[in-house]
């Protein structure tokens, strides 16, 4: 049975959120969440038998508009093409935001550090790279 990337990255968060549905009258729905350390996968069911949506770490921009109120606390994850998806959790649950957010910069600190490497082995591999930043130099 082949493993989807879900399946094999770090569960961090597993619980329920509820997100604003897209359409005119913007209800709440329940959905079942489940973060890992390359995206949040978001279920209409608990058992996860529904096919979920995937939202790639590297599809979001930001974690944004965190507001506290007496029952939930709400905030919208902003994507890369600028859409916004609002969400809560109820406020006794630790905060869905604070992990999606620290997955977020854990995700982007392992991109910069692998572009970093590639970077260092592509101009270590074209040979005479290193004799002309030599050259430049003051």
């Amino acid at each position: 049975m082949k493993m989807s990337a879900a399946e094999i990255s770090q569960v961090l968060k597993e619980g329920e959120l509820e997100k604003r549905s897209d359409n005119l009258l913007q209800f709440w729905k329940r959905k079942t969440c489940v973060l890992t350390t390359d995206s949040l996968n978001i279920y209409a069911d608990t058992q996860k038998r529904s096919k979920g949506k995937e939202l790639k770490l590297q599809a979001i921009k930001k974690v944004d508009c965190v507001e506290r109120t007496g029952k939930f606390v709400y905030f919208t994850i902003v994507t890369t093409d600028n859409k916004e998806i609002d969400f809560r959790c109820s406020g006794e649950d630790s905060c869905w935001n604070a992990v999606i957010t620290m997955a977020l910069i854990d995700y982007q600190n392992r991109k910069a550090i692998q572009d970093f490497k590639t970077r260092q082995d592509n101009e270590s591999a074209s040979p005479g790279q290193q004799e002309r930043r030599l050259a430049r130099a003051p």
